[in-house]
C-alpha cells in the first residue's frame, strides 16, 4: 500500500470529527450541512481501476462545509493548528471574500479551528477573521495567536469523537443581534 505525502490528508481527523457531528445534526433535524468537495480535473485514470491517478484542481474551492442550521444559511472552513500560532496565509482571499458574501445574504460564516498539541477547538466567527486578516493586509502580524482568540467560543470535544459547534453559533448569532440593534460588543 502506498505512502500518501499529500497536503489533502492534513484535518482529516478534524474532518472526521465534523462529519460524525454533522451526521448526528441530520439525524437529529437540527442541521443540514454537507462537505463540499474541492473540484478536480482528472487527468490520468487506471482503466483497470478506474481510480484517478494524476489530476489538478479544476478551480478554487470556497469553503469545507455549507448548510443551513434551523433555516439559517451557514458555510464554514476546517483548519487545524500544530502550534499556538495560525498563519493567515491558510485561509485564503477567495475564502475570505465567499464567507463576506455569504454574511451579506444574511447567513453566518466562521471556521473550526482545532488545535492539536492542546487537543482543544475553537468556533472563530467571521468577524475575528476578518480583523485578522485586515491587520495582516495593513502591515501588521500575519497571523493570530492562540491567545486572541475567543475562548467563550471553545467547542467541547466529546469521547475524542464529537465536535458540537451549534452552541457556539448561537453566541455568533446573539452577537450578530445585537449588532443589528445597535448594541454593538
Amino acid at each position: 500500500m502506498p505512502t500518501w505525502k499529500s497536503r489533502g490528508l492534513r484535518g482529516s481527523a478534524l474532518e472526521d470529527m465534523i462529519n460524525y457531528t454533522i451526521e448526528q445534526y441530520s439525524t437529529k433535524k437540527l442541521a443540514l450541512i454537507q462537505k463540499i468537495p474541492t473540484p478536480i480535473k482528472p487527468i490520468n485514470i487506471d482503466q483497470e481501476t478506474r481510480h484517478i491517478t494524476l489530476a489538478y484542481f479544476d478551480q478554487k474551492s470556497t469553503v469545507d462545509y455549507i448548510g443551513a442550521v434551523q433555516g439559517i444559511p451557514i458555510c464554514f472552513d476546517a483548519k487545524e493548528s500544530a502550534v499556538d500560532t495560525f498563519p493567515l496565509q491558510n485561509i485564503h482571499e477567495h475564502q475570505v471574500k465567499f464567507m463576506q458574501a455569504m454574511e451579506e445574504q444574511n447567513g453566518i460564516a466562521f471556521i473550526l479551528l482545532y488545535y492539536t498539541h492542546r487537543h482543544e477547538a475553537y468556533y472563530v466567527p467571521l468577524s475575528d477573521i476578518v480583523y485578522f486578516w485586515n491587520r495582516g493586509k495593513n502591515g501588521g502580524r500575519k497571523s493570530f495567536t492562540y491567545d486572541e482568540i475567543d475562548k467563550t467560543l471553545q467547542i467541547p470535544i466529546k469521547n475524542g469523537v464529537f465536535l458540537h459547534f451549534l452552541e457556539q453559533l448561537q453566541l455568533d448569532l446573539l452577537r450578530h443581534a445585537d449588532e443589528s440593534n445597535g448594541n454593538g460588543t
